[in-house]
């Protein structure tokens, strides 16, 4: 600040411009070289490159823990306390369709070091799993055995004829007895009345 007024009754602060601006450009030229610096610097974390989302190559054990039944205490590790744990998160999901809803989440995935993209395939490549499928199923048209195929078809028939014979004997001994049942002393079911039911045996 310098004092350009020469008049005493102003009282107002009059501010040295060209000394300000110097302060401001000096200013601008330390900000300049620290980003300059902060550009450079190895420290600074760089963006993380994660894999493309990939197929599961282990099957998700969900039975095992079924109907068991845990004692837990105060002393029982996480992974051993009642639900399912994720060893790659280190957490605990009490039910099966919440824990698959967890393996198959973003923050597992991240844990993982995978991202949530999946590759995008080439025509080559469908048409070459194409091709691969149709293999397969010609693989299984040529697999298939006449003989095999008979012999499937008898043990069906056999199967089936045991089934109707099965049906026939039941079906007798139900009849045998319903007859048991309505048959007890002839002589007085003729004293009653009871004699045939429609019958023609006497």
């Amino acid at each position: 600040m310098s004092d350009r007024s020469q008049r005493p009754d102003d009282h107002r602060r009059k501010w040295d411009i060209a000394e300000y601006e110097k302060a401001a450009k000096a200013r601008e030229d330390v900000e300049r070289a620290m980003n300059r610096d902060r550009s450079k610097d190895p420290t600074k974390e760089e963006k993380i490159k994660r894999d493309l989302l990939k197929i599961r190559e282990y099957k998700v054990d969900l039975d095992s823990k079924l109907g068991k039944s845990i004692v837990i205490t105060k002393n029982t590790p996480q992974s051993a306390t009642g639900g399912y744990y994720c060893n790659v998160c280190d957490c605990v999901v009490k039910d099966s369709i919440n824990f698959l809803d967890h393996i198959n989440g973003k923050k597992h995935q991240r844990n993982l070091g995978m991202s949530m993209k999946v590759e995008r395939s080439s025509l080559d490549q469908v048409k070459a799993r194409f091709s691969h499928n149709k293999r397969k199923l010609e693989e299984k048209k040529k697999e298939y055995d006449f003989e095999q195929r008979m012999q499937e078809l008898r043990e069906e028939e056999e199967r089936s004829k045991e089934y109707r014979k099965e049906k026939r004997k039941e079906k007798k001994r139900k009849t045998d007895l319903e007859d048991g049942e309505l048959g007890g002393d002839p002589e007085m079911m003729a004293m009653m009345g009871f004699s045939g039911f429609g019958s023609s045996k006497k």
